[in-house]
């Protein structure tokens, strides 16, 4: 542990995140311990998605073989991409060559800084649809955005064909991801955890980077 660096990459689950509500349920003074009301939107904060989500098969986020929750990833810097941005093969640069099997991918953008903000939801960069039938040639093993979605959320044929190609290519998206800016290696090692959710489409998820 000493000559790794530990990152974590998960929004804190606040009521300033949409879809997320945390509310007293329990105090010390009046009942003798402390306890909250969690109400999740199973898409809110950094969240997981499941095939069942676009129904693309019936795989649930509890049916997932946890295998998939590990991944060595590559970080990709594209802070230089613009509000709307169609994300293509030519945005990986050399990464696309050296990117194997079963390896990720971690799309930095620093999209999580603009959280509260209108472009966050309806300005996010995009992946495009030749990037997302390329991931699943090269058979990428998991991809996590910093936006709350991997394509345009006002545009629901765009959303729903980019996350029909994804996850009926049998990739594990992780949407709304943070601090991607703290990794300073090219490669990490990525750890992707959901609640394990009966039937769902999606769960928040913790993740975290290790770099060695």
């Amino acid at each position: 542990m000493a000559n790794q660096n530990i990152i974590d990459l998960t929004m804190t689950i606040s009521n300033e995140i949409p879809g997320m509500h945390v509310t007293p349920a329990k105090s010390v003074k009046d009942d003798g311990w402390n306890a909250s009301t969690l109400t999740l939107y199973s898409h809110s904060g950094t969240h997981m998605d499941a095939p069942w989500h676009f129904e693309v098969n019936n795989q649930t986020v509890d049916q997932f073989n946890v295998n998939r929750f590990f991944v060595d990833a590559w970080v990709v810097d594209l802070t230089f991409v613009k509000p709307k941005e169609l994300l293509t093969v030519a945005h990986l640069g050399t990464i696309s060559d050296n990117i194997k099997k079963g390896e990720g991918l971690l799309l930095r953008t620093d999209w999580s800084k603009k959280l509260g903000n209108d472009d966050y939801r309806n300005g996010l960069p995009r992946i495009g649809e030749e990037l997302a039938k390329w991931m699943v040639q090269k058979n990428i093993g998991m991809l996590g955005v910093e936006p709350p979605s991997v394509a345009d959320v006002n545009n629901l044929e765009e959303v729903t064909k980019i996350h029909q190609i994804l996850l009926g290519g049998d990739i594990v998206i992780v949407e709304g991801l943070c601090d991607l800016y703290r990794i300073q290696k090219p490669k990490v090692k990525l750890i992707a955890l959901p609640l394990k959710v009966k039937n769902g489409d999606g769960a928040p998820a913790r993740v975290i980077a290790i770099e060695e």
